[in-house]
């Protein structure tokens, strides 16, 4: 694609100021595991005699990690086998992230490095590769499949985080069952499970889940939850028989403890950077708005959006840039066919994988969004914009000028300015420099 500054586009763009903006503190209740204090709430919960009781000495004993930016995962992973190693069992690690990581099993082992999940920090051997057994057909109809590792192993334990999907509603979205048929399933179950398109992956989950507890060695799972800071606030281990009336329970909890974008509607949102390990869609759709389909609603109500950039730890997979109206060149550029693709053939879902408008900088991409906003006066006092970091971490955003008045006013319960509203400052190329 040829795109180029200083072009016809340019020169349309050029006359377009932008909105004045200032930073402004979100609050939202903040329940808290310290990271030093999540080993000794990880050995309380297994020491239970229940869970004790299901680890033998010499047992081989496969623990999940999935591809998510989950808060203190290594710490949580290694917490696990260090447990399980005092029992005198045999932990090994194993990537459960479906088709992520590019569909590979180097590609998924590289994921797993990326959040310090390696064979030499964990302590023990990481087993990872693409290779599945059948299981069966669930009562959806849908064949079902899992990790041949975890299968062959002497028991599972299923470590994720749980939380609101950002594509679907159900009792189960993100957790314990979606990491046993999509996580586990590696690409051939994660394609099982999405065939059917979203309207049926709510009931497909735990139809699925309920066949691999019955025939897989599945111990229990320990599923974590996070605040609205993108902290640790919860953990919890379930027996394997309890996963199915426990999961939609914690799942309301997850909920009360989700962010949000407080001021509720904008006519322009920015994200800096989007990835893989901030949400399964680049964004979070909860946070964001931008969702993939019609199933599902919330976030804020935007009428146009920009994403900036793609994060390091995304490996060129830049699922959710599709979301956007308008991404940059240096977005753009990044964008690795072969690492995003596989979500597509897998998951059957386009909308997030195509590519938007595509301009040459940072400033030209929110001007584009400024230009072509309906049914409001032009002037920049008049837009109002929301810049935010990722979809992750919202504890500090920045707001234009046109929330200013009402943020001192208390409008908005929980939302305080920190500063004035000042211009963006751009560099010599267009890139955004001032920091959030």
């Amino acid at each position: 694609m040829q795109v180029t500054k200083g072009g016809v586009v340019s020169a349309l763009l050029a006359p377009v100021q932008l909105p004045k903006m200032f930073r402004a503190r979100q609050t939202f209740p903040r329940p808290v595991i310290l990271p030093s204090d999540i080993p000794a709430v990880i050995n309380a919960e297994l020491s239970q005699q229940k869970f004790a009781d299901k680890l033998r000495p010499g047992m081989q004993i496969a623990i999940t990690a999935g591809s998510r930016g989950v808060a203190n995962v290594d710490i949580i992973t290694k917490a696990i086998v260090d447990f399980v190693k005092s029992a005198g069992a045999q932990p090994f690690v194993v990537p459960a992230m479906g088709s992520h990581g590019g569909a590979t099993a180097e590609g998924q082992r590289q994921v797993l490095a990326d959040y310090g999940i390696t064979e030499q920090t964990m302590g023990c051997e990481i087993r990872s590769s693409m290779d599945t057994v059948y299981l069966g057909v669930s009562d959806t109809g849908r064949p079902v499949y899992i990790d041949k590792n975890a299968y062959e192993s002497d028991g599972i334990i299923v470590s994720c985080r749980l939380k609101p999907h950002n594509a679907f509603r159900g009792e189960y979205e993100s957790g314990p069952c979606k990491m046993l048929c999509i996580g586990l399933g590696k690409q051939k179950g994660a394609e099982s499970v999405h065939s059917e398109g979203m309207i049926n992956i709510a009931k497909n989950i735990p139809s699925m889940a309920r066949l691999i507890i019955e025939k897989a060695p599945v111990l229990l799972a320990i599923p974590c939850m996070e605040n609205a800071y993108d902290e640790t606030c919860r953990i919890e281990a379930i027996d394997a028989c309890d996963i199915m009336t426990r999961e939609p329970q914690l799942l309301k909890y997850a909920f009360e403890n989700m962010p949000r974008l407080i001021v509720g509607e904008t006519d322009v949102l920015i994200v800096d950077e989007i990835g893989k390990n901030y949400s399964g869609t680049g964004v979070d759709p909860n946070i964001t708005g931008t969702f993939s389909n019609d199933f599902t609603h919330g976030g804020i109500k935007v009428q146009r959006t920009c994403f900036l950039d793609l994060s390091e730890q995304s490996h060129g997979n830049a699922l959710g840039a599709g979301l956007a109206n308008v991404i940059t060149l240096r977005l753009f550029d990044k964008i690795d066919a072969e690492a995003m693709y596989p979500n597509c053939i897998t998951n059957t879902v386009f909308a997030s994988a195509r590519i938007p408008c595509v301009m040459a900088t940072d400033k030209e991409a929110i001007q584009m969004c400024v230009r072509t906003t309906n049914g409001i006066d032009n002037p920049p006092e008049h837009i109002r914009a929301v810049r935010i970091k990722n979809s992750l971490h919202i504890g500090t955003v920045m707001l234009s000028e046109a929330y200013y008045n009402d943020v001192l006013a208390g409008r908005y319960e929980n939302l305080e300015a920190i500063d004035e509203p000042m211009a963006m400052k751009f560099d010599e190329d267009g890139n955004l420099v001032t920091e959030i």
